[in-house]
C-alpha cells in the first residue's frame, strides 16, 4: 500500500470515527463536550489535503495534453479548469484540472435548476442522458464499471443540500467507486490516464485489458455516483487509481478547454484504421 491510499483509507477511517463519535453523543454522560467530535473530522480533511498538495510542484509546471473531445455535439462546460485549479475545490481524486460537461443540444433543452420544486427529476429529462461517450485517444482499457444504478437528479435546493451534507459524506465514506460512479479509466502511454465518471448502468461497450481507438464509442451519459444530474467527469490523471493519482492539465483538440458555462461544439469523430 502507497503512503497516499494509506492516507485516503486513514482519511474514511476518521470519517467513520466521527459518525461514531456523533451518535455516542447522543447518550447522556459523556466525559468530553460534543464539539470536540470535529477534532476527528478536521484531522481527516487536513489529512486529506496535506497529501494531496506534495509533490505538485512538476505536475503544475508541465504542459496540458491534447486528445479529443470525449463527446461530439452540443455542449456547456461546468467546474471547468480554465476557470481555477483545482476546478472542484480540491486536489483529491486527481481532480485539479477535471471538468464536467453536460448536453445542450439546444437552449432550454436541459431543465434548469429550481429552489423547492420539483426536487428531483428522472434522467430521461436530461438530454445527456444516454448520449454517447468517445475514447481521447488510442488507448488501454484499464477500468470499466457500470453496475451501479443512476439516481434522480439532485437539481433543486433540497437534493443539493442533500447532496453535499449527506449523500456526498456517505459515499466518501464508501471509497472512490461511490464518488465517481460507474466508470472507465484509459491508459494513454507515458504515465497519463484518463477517467471518464458517471457513466449510464449497463452501457459499457468495452472491456477491461480492451485497445480502443481515438473516437470509439467506450459507453454512455449517466448519473451514477456523487453527481447532481447526467452528465460526463472528465479528467487526465498520473495513475489509473483516483485514489492514489494526480491530476494532470488537458486540452480537446480543437477546442481548447471550454470555461464555465461556455457552449461548445465538438465534431463528430474520425476512428483511424488500426
Amino acid at each position: 500500500m502507497t503512503v497516499r491510499k494509506l492516507a485516503m483509507t486513514t482519511f474514511r477511517l476518521l470519517q467513520i470515527v466521527f459518525v461514531i463519535l456523533v451518535i455516542a453523543s447522543l447518550w447522556p454522560g459523556l466525559p468530553y463536550a460534543w464539539w470536540w467530535n470535529l477534532l476527528v473530522l478536521a484531522a481527516a480533511y487536513v489529512l486529506v489535503a496535506v497529501v494531496n498538495r506534495q509533490g505538485r510542484e512538476h505536475i503544475e509546471a508541465a504542459p496540458a495534453r491534447e486528445v479529443d473531445p470525449p463527446v461530439t455535439g452540443r455542449w456547456s462546460a461546468l467546474n471547468s479548469p480554465a476557470d481555477r485549479t483545482p476546478s472542484h475545490g480540491t486536489h483529491a481524486y486527481g481532480q485539479t484540472y477535471a471538468i464536467d460537461i453536460v448536453a445542450e443540444p439546444e437552449p432550454g433543452a436541459r431543465p434548469g435548476f429550481h429552489a423547492l420544486w420539483p426536487l428531483a427529476r428522472p434522467n430521461r429529462d436530461f438530454p445527456g442522458f444516454g448520449a454517447p461517450l468517445l475514447a481521447a485517444a488510442d488507448a488501454t482499457v484499464v477500468r470499466a464499471v457500470d453496475h451501479r444504478r443512476d439516481h434522480l437528479s439532485r437539481t433543486s435546493l433540497p437534493g443539493l443540500l442533500y447532496l453535499m451534507l449527506i449523500e456526498g459524506s456517505v459515499r466518501e465514506m464508501g471509497g472512490v467507486g461511490g464518488i465517481v460512479g460507474n466508470h472507465v479509466v484509459l491508459d494513454l502511454g507515458d504515465g497519463t490516464f484518463a477517467l471518464y465518471a458517471h457513466l449510464r448502468r449497463g452501457s459499457l461497450a468495452v472491456a477491461e485489458g480492451e485497445r480502443v481507438r481515438a473516437g470509439q464509442r467506450l459507453a454512455e451519459c449517466g448519473n451514477s455516483g456523487n453527481s447532481s444530474e447526467p452528465h460526463l467527469h472528465f479528467q487526465l490523471m498520473d495513475g489509473p487509481d483516483p485514489d492514489t493519482a494526480r491530476g494532470l492539465p488537458f486540452s480537446w483538440r480543437g477546442l481548447g478547454v471550454p470555461r464555465n458555462r461556455e457552449i461548445f461544439e465538438a465534431p463528430a469523430p474520425s476512428i483511424r484504421p488500426a
